[in-house]
């Protein structure tokens, strides 16, 4: 059966006579007050269900039939509100209001017309379940809006005008929170609002002075008895202001600044919560929102906040000890399974992840969970049964409260409202809605189970490792427990234990940090038990929690996630590099949460998506995030590729791919971030040649490994900048005009300093530029030309060497094009092959001399003869030497592609092309797993002893002869 089947064509017997009565008492009604009404088959929907359904409905049209004759032919029955239809009906309806009393009898007549109206169109199936939220929630903003102007009019007649110190005027800013706030309100529903001001200061205009903050309570206060006060014709809302900083005790109103000190000294767990639905409904709308960009901080926090999850499976406790204590579990709000749960699934999201996706701080439900689906936090089975159970939950929560305008969430307990109710849902019995009614709830259960699973209590009875942190054991006892428990270094291990506890950052931690340490520590004992090497594991990962201890959300996380905590453990075993990153930057642990990604590093194309979604989420003008979110990319996605490469689920190759493809991606965006920051000061540069006009290229060139596509961990990032301007009005076109041979060199420097200043975060790369033209003694920006220039009138050997591995990386195509042809005619200048021979073998000697082992039981993998600098220099003498026979090869500019053609092309012996090849493969798994060790390049003299050998034999033949 579907949520919701076909309306039955009239009221079960039960609810038919009900229905005869109330119809009947309506027709006499509106005889006896002269109106006519149509038959009941003529209007829209069907007149005997909405009676059956809701006693509030028809109270109200038997009470004043010409509410229900008006409505009839206003055809506001039948039709959706356009925009600004509500407001300008109330506004309309409250012009000629001149008094509190006149604006109190208003306000609840219009209040009862919009009800009826909403409800009607509701139960007959003439609108759907947002437009009916919507259309609540509008009114109301309406309503507030309104009547708060025509208060405030009549209170500054009486009391002056609020004034800051400049003697601008001040207004109230009503900030609307729950239901309300995320333009989701029920049928009868509590509004939870906030009142604040802009600034302090006094009234002006009246003969007796009042501070700004008390003439706003005065204000606030005669708003509420206006909204809330009941009349023979009811109320408008229940006003709820207990969400207000200090509560019940605090001040009704207060200053945004109060606010803002309120939250950051005092604000509490549950008050983020409240403030994700936050929204100005009234006022000063325009300081609200100013307000609420203020309190982002507080509210989304710039971490990954698992801490968020225990406050609000706390909240849930606290509520369903309520409805246990008050025998609420059929409230289909609060009780298991209902609307609450659904609404604490997509907000616990949005507090642990909100602060690093702007896509995430929604105030709407629904929309929220279809977002959480689209990146993967809840699966898409989750978010339809989620978003399927909070519709139907909700329409079942507005029919309960259709029928008298109660705010009622419990189901019925008699037969005839259990009747009505499913007859108004269109069920046929109550067995089939009640059926339905518990499959919902049984999946919002478990999904709400899922996010919100409470992780182990430990406790001396039933984990003999929770009291290793407990504090009750002197140093012998908690030796012997770890040695009973199967450490084999109890002592150290105890002492590692206790070296954490002494610790600044833990002794400092307030109760709640403490109380997470004290589940975290034996989780940790347990998973380090389960490697080859606890105890060096475990000093490791002390020395990460005592760097994120200040930060308990990060020990919640480890707490909250035990796979995270066994990944976490598993690379520092690994790694004491992987390791120090950790401890450096918590921020990564969040990469620890999904085992199918941490050992996937991401394609190039993955990589530019990903950055593009990090500054995306970014003001422009906040340059700072900016810089945080290239290098947070760098580092997630670097241990992503270390991770994999740890666990061998790539080879060496591709981990050094995957490190080039970070690089490129980092210096691409870096180059896009400099060239605006320029552009928008200076415009762009354009130079003009044979009398037309064109833009000034500029693209950055990559040397090194960066050039030849085999970046290790730690590289440094060898880059030239060049640009193409030439000619005649070389300068930019905007309003601060320069020449563009000052725009290039600032561009660059700017680019420079987006990648190698260290921030908070660290720095991106640290960058070489000594490879451009006269080194460190030349222009950091030189043109195409001029370095085409150099390259052939000036240049050493060394620098066309460099060539061989040089290629554009981030700038203008067409200019990258001509730099790969000026290149390519530079690598195929004929030379002297005995002189090129003699050039190369002198600077490797030099090289080797300065750089090598000075130590003849140690091999510098790098450096020592027979290392990868001897299979790097023979492949570019190689590529110089031969370079026409290479021609069709010269593109490629790392060393294996360049051996496999050389060896194809006949250049050198097959099995020399493939040992050297092997070599270097070797070589430089070497090298990344030494770095991640933090290990120099250094193995004992006889450890590649073979593999040396024959690439100094190999060097002595091609160089030497």
């Amino acid at each position: 059966m579907s949520d919701q089947t076909a309306i039955p064509p009239s009221p079960p017997a039960e609810l038919a006579a009900e229905v005869a009565k109330l119809y009947c008492r309506l027709t006499e009604n509106a005889a006896n007050a002269g109106i006519e009404l149509p038959d009941s088959s003529s209007f829209p929907g069907d007149l005997h269900k909405v009676f059956a359904c809701s006693e509030f409905v028809a109270q109200s049209c038997i009470r004043n039939p010409s509410l229900l004759r008006e409505l009839y032919d206003s055809g506001d029955l039948e039709r959706s509100y356009e925009a600004g239809d509500l407001d300008s009906s109330v506004e309309s309806a409250l012009t000629h209001i001149n008094d509190e009393a006149a604006l109190i009898e208003a306000l609840r007549k219009l209040k009862r017309r919009e009800l009826v109206r909403i409800a009607w169109r509701d139960i007959c199936n003439l609108s759907t379940f947002e437009q009916t939220v919507a259309e609540t929630s509008t009114f109301a903003d309406c309503v507030l809006n309104h009547s708060l102007h025509h208060i405030y009019a009549w209170q500054t007649a009486q009391r002056g005008v609020p004034t800051d110190e400049d003697g601008s005027a001040q207004q109230l800013v009503v900030l609307a929170l729950g239901k309300l706030g995320a333009s989701e309100l029920n049928f009868s529903s509590d509004i939870d609002l906030i009142f604040t001001f802009p600034r302090s200061g006094n009234t002006v205009g009246a003969a007796r002075s009042l501070e700004n903050e008390e003439f706003f309570i005065r204000l606030a206060r005669r708003y509420i008895n206006v909204l809330s006060q009941t009349t023979a014709d009811g109320f408008v809302f229940r006003v709820d202001m207990r969400l207000r900083p200090f509560g019940e005790s605090g001040r009704l109103v207060c200053s945004m600044s109060a606010m803002e000190d309120y939250y950051q000294i005092h604000g509490r767990d549950w008050e983020r919560y409240a403030l994700i639905r936050a929204r100005p409904v009234a006022g000063d709308i325009e300081a609200g929102n100013e307000l609420l960009e203020r309190l982002r901080p507080f509210v989304f926090r710039r971490y990954i906040d698992f801490g968020a999850l225990e406050s609000l499976r706390e909240m849930k406790a606290m509520v369903m000890a309520e409805v246990t204590r008050k025998t609420m579990q059929d409230n289909v709000k609060l009780g298991p399974g209902g609307i609450r749960e659904i609404e604490f699934v997509g907000q616990a999201f949005q507090l642990v992840r909100g602060g690093r996706f702007d896509s995430l701080r929604g105030r709407q439900i629904v929309p929220m969970l279809v977002e959480l689906g689209r990146r993967e936090f809840l699966p898409d089975y989750a978010v339809e049964d989620l978003r399927d159970a909070y519709r139907f939950l909700r329409t079942v929560e507005h029919r309960l409260q259709q029928v008298d305008e109660q705010q009622t969430h419990a189901l019925p307990t008699t037969d005839f409202e259990k009747l009505r109710l499913s007859y108004a849902l269109g069920f046929d019995d109550w067995q089939s809605l009640e059926k339905l009614l518990a499959r919902h709830r049984e999946r919002v259960q478990s999904h709400f189970d899922q996010v919100f699973g409470t992780p182990s209590e430990y406790s001396e009875e039933t984990d003999p490792l929770a009291s290793v942190w407990t504090g009750t054991l002197d140093t012998e006892q908690l030796i012997e427990l770890l040695a009973q428990n199967g450490f084999a270094d109890a002592r150290e291990v105890g002492a590692t234990l206790e070296q954490l506890r002494g610790s600044h950052a833990v002794k400092g931690l307030e109760q709640r940090g403490q109380s997470r340490l004290a589940r975290l520590v034996p989780a940790l004992l347990r998973t380090v038990l389960t490697r080859e090497l606890p105890l060096l594991t475990l000093k490791r990962v002390a020395t990460i929690i005592e760097a994120i201890a200040r930060r308990s959300v990060y020990l919640a996380l480890l707490v909250e996630r035990p796979l995270a905590l066994s990944q976490l453990v598993k690379l520092c075993e690994a790694s004491p590099m992987v390791s120090r990153q950790f401890a450096r930057y918590p921020l990564l642990l969040d990469e620890l949460l999904d085992s199918r990604t941490l050992y996937a590093p991401l394609d190039a194309q993955a990589l530019s998506n990903d950055m593009q979604t990090r500054l995306d989420a970014i003001d422009d003008a906040d340059v700072e995030r900016e810089m945080d979110a290239l290098r947070h990319f760098k580092q997630s996605n670097l241990l992503h590729v270390a991770a994999a490469d740890l666990t061998q689920a790539i080879d060496i190759d591709e981990v050094s791919e995957r490190l080039t493809h970070i690089a490129e991606v980092a210096i691409d965006a870096c180059l896009r971030l400099a060239w605006r920051d320029l552009t928008r000061r200076h415009g762009e540069p354009h130079y003009v040649h044979e009398g037309k006009t064109h833009k000034a290229p500029f693209c950055i060139v990559a040397y090194g490994k960066f050039g030849g596509q085999e970046l290790s961990y730690g590289s440094d990032l060898d880059l030239v900048f060049l640009h193409g301007s030439h000619g005649e009005a070389q300068h930019t076109d905007g309003g601060r005009i320069i020449e563009n041979n000052v725009f290039f060199p600032r561009l660059a420097q700017r680019i420079i300093h987006y990648v190698s200043t260290h921030t908070a975060v660290g720095s991106l790369y640290t960058v070489d530029a000594r490879l451009r033209p006269s080194g460190t003694d030349g222009l950091l920006v030189t043109s195409l030309a001029s370095f085409e220039q150099y390259q052939r009138e000036q240049a050493w050997t060394w620098e066309h060497q460099a060539l061989v591995r040089a290629r554009v990386v981030a700038g203008d195509p067409a200019l990258a094009e001509q730099f790969e042809s000026t290149r390519r005619a530079l690598i195929e200048l004929e030379r002297d092959p005995a002189s090129l021979r003699q050039a190369v073998r002198d600077m490797r000697h030099r090289m080797q001399t300065q750089l090598g082992s000075k130590d003849e039981q140690l091999f510098d993998i790098k450096q020592d003869r027979g290392g990868i600098a001897d299979i790097e220099f023979m492949v570019q003498y190689g590529a110089l030497a031969w370079a026409l026979k290479l021609r069709n090869y010269l593109h490629f500019t790392d060393n294996l592609r360049l051996l496999s053609a050389m060896a194809d092309e006949g250049l050198l012996e097959t099995d020399d092309a493939h040992a050297m090849a092997d070599a270097y493969r070797d070589y430089r798994a070497w090298v990344h797993h030494l770095t991640l060790a933090e290990q120099p390049a250094l193995l004992p003299a006889d450890e590649l002893a073979d593999t040396r050998a024959r690439v100094s034999t190999i060097w002595r033949q091609l160089m030497d002869d």
